[in-house]
């Protein structure tokens, strides 16, 4: 029953879905971390990782963190390290052993509870910034800075005949 079309194309729902739910990958192709083509290149990470997971039999734990973080490393110039690997290894296991075993109905319930997730995610955005002309915020926090009393004395800065300026502390 796995080796339907209809169904392995399931499992390849189940891969996107939680792919595209991983925090880490969102967060490289949402900043540019793949370049321009950072969506495409999540889109065929999926197919890879289904495709990791056909070619290879009884899959662990670690040789999929490794795979996928080969993946990221090489597409994205990312470095995972916070964590998730595991999480999204066990989960791409699950969802793989779903398919294998043909519980298809929990495969669906397993993406749809997945991809409500995915629209439950805020999508962070950069606020506009002020003009320096025009925050006040700033200019506080600089008196404040400077007006602090200081540790250590300092002379005044002296220039050097090669064009560095050297501060020493007063004696």
């Amino acid at each position: 029953m796995a080796a339907s079309a209809a169904s392995r194309e399931l499992f390849t729902e189940g891969v996107r879905a939680v792919l595209h739910t991983w925090p880490v990958l969102q967060i490289a192709v949402d900043n540019g971390f793949g370049g321009v083509y950072g969506q495409q290149k999540a889109d065929w990470m999926v197919d890879v990782v289904q495709q990791y997971f056909h070619d290879n039999a009884d899959l662990q734990q670690c040789e999929i963190e490794d795979f996928i973080a080969q993946l990221m490393d090489q597409e994205f110039d990312t470095v995972v390290d916070d964590g998730s690997l595991p999480q999204v290894s066990v989960s791409l296991l699950e969802v793989f052993s779903q398919w294998q075993q043909g519980a298809l109905q929990q495969l669906k319930h397993t993406i749809n509870s997945l991809t409500q997730k995915k629209s439950q995610r805020p999508k962070v955005t950069a606020l506009p910034t002020q003009s320096d002309e025009d925050s006040d915020d700033e200019t506080q926090a600089m008196e404040c800075e400077s007006s602090s009393p200081s540790v250590s004395r300092t002379e005044p800065p002296q220039d050097e005949d090669d064009g560095w300026t050297v501060v020493r502390k007063k004696k």
